[in-house]
């Protein structure tokens, strides 16, 4: 199946626990571990597709800032979770993306 964004929305794969380095220790000062379900899942994830654009008041479509196969971060609520032949992944819009990951 495949899934093409319309106008200013991106599809995103967010990127597993083990695709995104972390600085953060399992077991805290005290000795407490933190268990899997209580972690938070990470904001970051590579854009699969995008759209056409914005479409401006003028009319005119302002093309998107990122394209595909861009790694990025994105707000931790922003868009919709869906799932495409079993994988997580989410439609959001552009505004959504607080950056691109170099």
């Amino acid at each position: 199946m495949k899934v093409r964004p319309l106008r200013d929305r991106v599809l995103v794969k967010p990127l597993t626990e083990k695709e995104v380095v972390k600085a953060e220790k399992e077991v805290v000062k005290g000795g407490i571990i933190i268990p899997d379900t209580a972690k938070e899942k990470p904001n970051e994830g590579e854009v699969i597709a995008v759209g056409s654009g914005r479409v401006l008041e003028d009319g005119k479509v302002h093309p998107l800032d990122v394209k595909k196969g861009d790694k990025v971060i994105y707000s931790k609520y922003g868009g919709t979770e869906i799932k495409i032949e079993g994988e997580e992944h989410i439609l959001m819009k552009e505004e959504d993306i607080l950056g691109i990951i170099s």
